[in-house]
């Protein structure tokens, strides 16, 4: 297949995904509803309103498991797409052996999506977690159950690639550098994934900004994976990228629907696993930029608790300090997305030198 059919099939792989989703999510938001799967208040631990709670208190019930509608339609459609190719004559090409990068798609989305609804399910209908700061209740799994769990899926993942599909090397832009890490490669690939995995949990706090990020996401590493016609990956990206513009709609604000730990989850390890599986660590981490300061954010705040035992920021992560001090959502949210296409277009850059 060469450049111009590959992108055809691409661009109409994209179409078609958006049209299903598109169909689907007006039925499936009336079922969240059905089912009462909303979003539930934050109450500080001495029952007044905490800062977050005061800013979003608006955003309870609102239906939250978006994420699951995508992982279902991606995961469907993509198991569909290979036979169906086939039988057209489609010709597909693979970097790494068709049947060993299929499972690692296929695992890391569904794993880190089935640990991400259990998340979901516990925290939409169990009890709140009482922390020791005045930062409100929580819910769902326990961070440290929850990281662990995501470092296990993340060593296998990385055990995974390193074993069979042979990736062991990193390449650092600019010095134009190649290190084999050898089996270092392992714990590498396992931060890598985990690290995505929280830090676009992290982003997916206000409306539309961590999808519309995604979006941008996808388009970018859309054109590397596209770049060396590894189909599998490509493929992926389209459909993915249709059914997130679908969703989106629905998304920005006010939101219909909120994506949920379920996408979340899937979603960052997938953004990870696409940075390793296409060598591109370092425009990984440009490209997805706002994920990267997101995280940071949040991280010096845990910091802050940890050492000085008290807060460096007003609230974390970034945005919801960008609101504290006044911000509008909206404002927010598109000034992310407008640094989200910026850092884009300079990953790249990056990416081809």
């Amino acid at each position: 297949m060469n450049q111009s059919n590959f992108l055809g099939l691409a661009l109409g792989l994209v179409i078609f995904s958006f049209s299903i989703t598109a169909l689907l999510i007006v039925p499936f938001i009336n079922l969240l509803y059905k089912l009462k799967v909303t979003r539930r208040k934050q109450l500080s631990n001495d029952s007044k309103k905490s800062l977050f709670d005061s800013m979003h208190a608006k955003k309870a019930g609102t239906p939250v498991g978006g994420g699951i509608l995508l992982l279902l339609v991606v995961t469907i459609l993509f198991a569909l797409i290979f036979p169906i190719a086939r039988h057209m004559g489609v010709r597909i090409n693979s970097s790494y052996g068709l049947s060993k990068e299929l499972f690692v798609i296929f695992f890391t989305f569904i794993s880190f999506g089935l640990l991400g609804l259990v998340d979901d399910i516990v925290g939409i209908f169990g009890k709140g977690i009482k922390g020791d700061r005045p930062v409100g209740l929580t819910f769902g799994l326990k961070r440290k159950h929850k990281l662990l769990i995501q470092f296990i899926l993340g060593g296998f993942i990385g055990f995974y690639i390193y074993r069979f599909l042979g990736i062991q090397i990193l390449h650092i832009p600019f010095f134009d550098k190649v290190l084999n890490l050898g089996i270092g490669y392992i714990p590498f690939a396992a931060f890598i994934i985990v690290f995505f995995v929280n830090a676009f949990n992290i982003t997916d706090g206000l409306d539309g900004l961590a999808s519309g990020l995604l979006m941008i996401y996808l388009v970018a590493f859309g054109v590397i994976a596209g770049a060396s016609l590894d189909t599998p990956i490509s493929i992926f990206i389209a459909l993915w990228l249709g059914s997130v513009i679908a969703f989106l709609y629905f998304n920005v604000w006010p939101a219909r629907i909120f994506m949920g730990d379920a996408g979340a989850l899937a979603f960052g390890g997938m953004i990870g696993v696409i940075g390793l599986i296409t060598g591109s660590i370092a425009p990984l981490f440009i490209i997805g930029g706002v994920f990267v300061i997101e995280a940071i954010s949040s991280l010096i705040q845990i910091v802050g608790w940890k050492i000085y035992k008290k807060p460096l920021l007003p609230i974390a992560p970034l945005h919801h300090t960008l609101e504290a001090v006044g911000w509008e959502e909206q404002k927010i949210v598109s000034r992310a997305w407008l640094a989200g296409i910026m850092l884009a277009i300079f990953g790249l850059w990056l990416a081809t030198i």
